[in-house]
């Protein structure tokens, strides 16, 4: 059963209070798996789409990678697009409606020039595509930059990768933008990530925030990948969070790659709200130093 809680009690209290069923069970399982990969220094990686960094959960991904509960993470390009603009404008999004109309959706000529220009060096420099934003906005410092997700990994030493398909985010409207410098890029970063996937075997944690289609498919390919070269790849944890149920999270993260073992959990809920709380929890392990987060207690 649940437990009211009392006024001005703290976080750790509200963990305590949760009932030991269904979707809370999951929860505190989830945070108990995440805390016992941090202590293991098994790796816990993260893949997350835009509406992430649009609902304002970019310092709390931050400070998951300062605090070292995160050892990489995947974007898709609309990530990196919105990561960009927080880091140089302190804001970002528009009204698509409106634009839309008059044909300027998306046409912001820095954001295009800052992504595409950057992709077109980074391939001289044979740099990643997550690489190349996040030193230049590490070595820039533009007025925002604390904000940013890419120069902040960067900065920490964590791989970060930008996964992209052509035809899908705002720069790629753009007449600079460079089809085979995007790809090249991107396709870097995959066999980066392949690498990364290849090292969750025996208790490492994968967790999708958001995106439905691309870091799916994306993880699927990178795990076939990993097993392919580096051989078994099993026994670890998968955790798909949106704000409704989706096919491919669903079959691609949370099911298929746990059919020999580890195991998968869904959560369905606002952005703004679940990945705080899982922050929150697994900071609260942490600090307890045990596997599970939550105390048990007798009904």
């Amino acid at each position: 059963m649940s437990r009211p809680l009392e006024t001005g009690s703290p976080f750790v209290s509200f963990l305590d209070s949760l009932p030991d069923v269904l979707a809370a069970r999951d929860f505190r399982e989830l945070a108990g798996r995440i805390v016992l990969a941090v202590q293991k220094k098994r790796p816990v990686l993260v893949m997350a789409g835009a509406h992430v960094i649009k609902t304002g959960l970019s310092p709390v991904l931050i400070d998951m990678m300062e605090n070292r509960m995160i050892q990489g993470i995947a974007f898709n390009g609309a990530c990196a697009v919105h990561d960009v603009e927080l880091a140089y404008f302190g804001k970002t999004s528009e009204d698509v409606a409106a634009s839309l109309k008059t044909g300027r959706f998306g046409m912001a000529r820095e954001t295009g020039e800052l992504l595409n220009l950057t992709v077109k060096q980074g391939v001289l420099r044979k740099q990643g595509f997550g690489e190349a934003i996040g030193k230049r906005i590490h070595e820039e410092k533009p007025p925002f930059g604390r904000l940013s997700i890419l120069g902040n990994a960067y900065r920490l030493g964590i791989p970060i990768t930008v996964h992209v398909a052509l035809g899908t985010d705002i720069v790629h409207q753009h007449p600079n933008a460079d089809g085979a410098a995007i790809g090249e890029l991107s396709l870097r970063d995959f066999r980066i990530w392949a690498e990364l996937v290849s090292g969750i075997h025996n208790g490492g944690v994968v967790l999708l925030f958001g995106s439905a289609v691309i870091l799916p498919e994306v993880f699927l390919k990178a795990l076939t990948v990993a097993r392919n070269v580096k051989g078994p790849v099993r026994n670890f944890t998968t955790a798909s969070f949106d704000m409704i149920r989706h096919y491919r999270p669903r079959v691609n993260v949370v099911e298929r790659p746990n059919q020999q073992d580890g195991k998968g959990y869904s959560f369905v809920g606002h952005h703004e709200i679940m990945i705080p709380l899982l922050a929150a929890a697994v900071k609260e392990g942490l600090k307890r130093g045990k596997r599970n987060p939550v105390k048990k207690r007798s009904n």
